[in-house]
């Protein structure tokens, strides 16, 4: 599962498999934590986390949710996803 952004601690990922379950979401990781959270709500849906990580998490996502929708097309058909700039 490649890593597509690293910030405070965070690592955020995103599975690229052919037909990758929806809707489409990516994974965070704090520590002992993990999340997945939904690219078109931003909220948490499966895991928990701290929640001062979460409110980053958002915030990071908000900035950047055309990328993440981006990043689940190439991923949805197998190609790895893109790099985000870190929140900052």
């Amino acid at each position: 599962m490649p890593t597509i952004s690293m910030f405070y601690g965070i690592i955020i990922r995103m599975y690229c498999a052919k037909g990758e379950h929806p809707p489409a979401h990516f994974h965070a990781y704090y520590g002992e934590h993990k999340a997945c959270f939904s690219i078109e709500t931003l909220e948490v849906t499966q895991g928990k986390l701290p929640q001062r990580q979460v409110r980053l998490i958002q915030a990071w996502a908000e900035l950047h949710q055309e990328s993440l929708r981006a990043d689940w097309q190439l991923a949805m058909s197998g190609e790895e996803p893109l790099r985000i700039p870190p929140l900052q």
